[in-house]
């Protein structure tokens, strides 16, 4: 790491009554201390801090050489000027220091760190990576300036092309190009959606259960949502006309309703299309992992059966590739295109055109297609390994649900355990799980945890890690 003294360095006070080379030794000394400059880390040249600070050279290495002599840093020649490797500082740093991320969970909705049955992650150790990194060399060595300037707002037309072929063949949708716009994941593509066709005030469906970042991120709009309990059927359309006939939309998971995984039946899909087109109101279909189903071929897409231009089709790459790539993607009505380009340009800053590139040589070239085709075979085989090795340490305590699809399971808890007093022993372990009644608006909703299974690789695992939980319980 290269020390950026702006950020890792306390400005200098000219008013102080020490003088700058004890300045900059002392707030050397605390970044050390405080672990934002890490043994074997880089520094500044005496040089270049000192033209950077408008000091003179001496007075920068005046304050090196007393960390020097102390053995904070040493010098490496042409190499340059480094924390001493193997350092632990010897001055106690005021406060708690902060945990890492693999400590504590993240303030988001889902942790950035990498535990035992942790929701929203593909299998990472199955994804191509070679493949990948060949992919990527590639696109770097052809990077022309034209892609280093500002990527386009709507997506690149070749990722656009790409995606709209392989939803034809794949989902059943027929759009054009056009109709794709590029985001960086769904709370980018529900916001723009909220910006383009809803308003202040309006009432929205949202399942219960039901994903809890879409009510946040709608209420932050100043759109109510209404809960649409949903049943092995799916939503209960019926049970949203008679609580909100006028609402605005309804956002939806046909393939695998999340959280529970079951799927849209035809008759509901129908009745969801019929109300939209009586009501002018829109449908918002979430297909986040619509690829993964187990006991037949994947279900065409709800936008596959909308005549009257009123469904609004969502799809990520986060579940079927891997979530820090951070590109998803939005097909909207060929009637809204003109609508949405004027929200995108306004709204939107467009994703990295590198990243673009990858996806799309990926797609082209037939890898995006065999890896899918891999990870349904391997969902499987770990979903039953899953699901087998929990039940074989966990029968007596919990009832795993028959799911068709996705790549999660959903284990209700007997003898009225609470999901989430689980759910926080499991994360003080070092195991995730997620909470239905977390998920719910029912004041008496069922416990249940819910575990994604795609990173267990074989029954003994799953058996090892119910030990864990059965210990915690």
């Amino acid at each position: 790491m290269i020390m950026s003294t702006p950020r890792t360095l306390a400005p200098l006070d000219p008013s102080a009554a020490e003088p700058f080379y004890r300045q900059i030794y002392d707030r050397v000394r605390g970044a050390i201390a405080s672990g934002v400059l890490k043994p074997g880390d880089r520094i500044p040249s005496a040089r270049a801090l000192a033209v950077e600070l408008g000091l003179a050279r001496g007075t920068v290495e005046t304050a090196y050489s007393l960390l020097s002599a102390e053995g904070y840093i040493e010098a490496r020649g042409q190499a340059g000027t480094v924390v001493t490797p193997g350092l632990t500082p010897r001055t106690p740093v005021p406060g708690p220091i902060p945990r890492s991320g693999s400590d504590i969970p993240a303030t988001g909705f889902r942790p950035e760190s990498i535990l035992p049955f942790q929701m929203g992650l593909p299998a990472l150790d199955a994804f191509p990576r070679k493949i990948w990194a060949r992919l990527g060399a590639r696109c770097v060595r052809a990077l022309q300036p034209s892609g280093m300037a500002h990527p386009p707002v709507y997506g690149t037309p070749m990722l656009r092309a790409e995606i709209a072929a392989y939803l034809q063949v794949s989902r059943g949708i027929n759009c054009s190009p056009s109709q794709i716009f590029v985001t960086s994941g769904y709370r980018q593509t529900l916001e723009l959606i909220g910006h383009a066709l809803l308003e202040a005030g309006d009432r929205v469906w949202v399942e219960d259960p039901g994903f809890p970042p879409t009510r946040e991120l709608l209420g932050h709009m100043d759109i109510a949502t209404v809960s649409v309990p949903v049943d092995r059927e799916g939503l209960v359309v019926t049970r949203g006309i008679d609580l909100a006939l006028r609402a605005r939309a309804a956002v939806v998971t046909p393939a695998h309703q999340s959280p529970l995984g079951v799927s849209l039946s035809l008759p509901r899909r129908l009745e969801l299309l019929d109300w939209a087109a009586e009501q002018n109101a829109w449908i918002i279909e979430d297909d986040y992992d619509g690829e993964y189903r187990y006991v037949s071929r994947p279900l065409p897409a709800l936008k596959s059966l909308d005549r009257d231009g009123r469904v609004l089709y969502a799809g990520t790459f986060s579940k079927v590739l891997f979530p820090a790539i951070r590109l998803a993607y939005l097909v909207v009505p060929e009637a809204q295109v003109e609508r949405f380009e004027q929200i995108v340009q306004a709204f939107a800053g467009g994703s990295p055109e590198l990243t673009q590139a990858i996806v799309t040589a990926f797609i082209r070239e037939g890898h995006f297609a065999r890896h899918i085709q891999r990870m349904r075979k391997l969902y499987a085989e770990r979903r039953d390994a899953t699901a087998t090795g929990l039940t074989s340490v966990l029968g007596d305590h919990m009832r795993i649900d028959s799911q068709p699809g996705g790549m999660h399971l959903v284990l209700r808890l007997k003898d009225g355990r609470s999901d989430r007093a689980l759910v926080a022993r499991m994360l003080e372990a070092g195991l995730y799980g997620e909470a239905l009644t977390d998920w719910t608006t029912e004041r008496e909703a069922p416990s249940a945890l819910l575990l994604n299974f795609t990173n267990v690789d074989s029954r003994a695992t799953a058996e090892k890690l119910g030990k864990r939980i059965l210990e915690l319980m």
